[in-house]
C-alpha cells in the first residue's frame, strides 16, 4: 500500500486518536486545532489509508482478576520459514499469548503471557513442547510490576522519517 505524504495537522490527528482513543468530531478538531469537517475528511482518509488499525480501551486487569504475568524469550532449534510458521502459526490461537515480537540476535521471540495463576501458565508452557514447535530452549521472567507502557512519539518518528 502506498504511504499518504502525512503533514503537521496529519501527524497531530493520529496523535490524538493514539492517546485517546475514539473521540466526537468536535473534540477532535478542538484538539487538532482545526474546524470539525476537515478534520474528520483527514481522519477518514487516515482510516481508509490503513493508518489506523482499530481502537481499543486500556482495561485494569487487576480490578478484575488476579493473574501471572510472564515474559517468555524463545529460541527455536532450526531457522527456516517453515519452523517460524509453526511457531507464529501456533501462538496465534492462544489467548494467554498477549504480544509476540520476532527478535534478531540471541532469541527469535519475545512473548508476553497472560494467565490466571503460576500454575496455568506451567500447563501452557507444557503445550508448547507437546506441541513439537522445535523449542531450542526458552527462558520466563515473572513480571512483578508495569512500569512504562506507552505508545511512540508520532510526531518526533515522522521529524526522523523527514531527514
Amino acid at each position: 500500500m502506498k504511504r499518504l505524504s502525512l503533514d503537521a495537522t496529519d501527524i497531530r490527528i493520529l496523535s490524538a486518536v493514539q492517546r485517546n482513543g475514539q473521540l466526537s468530531k468536535t473534540k477532535l478538531a478542538e484538539i487538532c486545532n482545526i474546524s470539525p469537517t476537515p478534520c474528520w475528511a483527514r481522519l477518514d482518509r487516515l482510516k481508509a489509508a490503513g493508518y489506523i488499525k482499530g481502537y481499543n480501551a486500556e482495561i485494569a486487569l487487576d480490578r478484575i482478576s488476579d493473574f501471572t504475568q510472564v515474559i517468555v524469550t524463545v529460541s527455536l532449534t532450526h531457522h527456516r520459514k517453515a519452523d517460524f510458521d509453526r511457531f507464529e502459526a501456533f501462538i496465534k490461537n492462544l489467548d494467554e499469548v498477549t504480544d509476540c515480537v520476532a527478535t534478531g540476535g540471541g532469541m527469535d521471540y519475545v512473548m508476553e503471557v497472560v494467565c490466571p495463576s503460576l500454575s496455568s501458565f506451567q500447563t501452557l508452557m507444557e503445550s508448547f513442547l507437546a506441541a513439537d514447535l522445535g523449542i531450542d530452549r526458552y527462558m520466563t521472567y515473572i513480571a512483578t510490576r508495569r512500569v512504562k507502557s506507552t505508545q511512540p512519539n508520532l510526531a518526533k518518528l515522522a521529524a526522523t522519517n523527514e531527514k
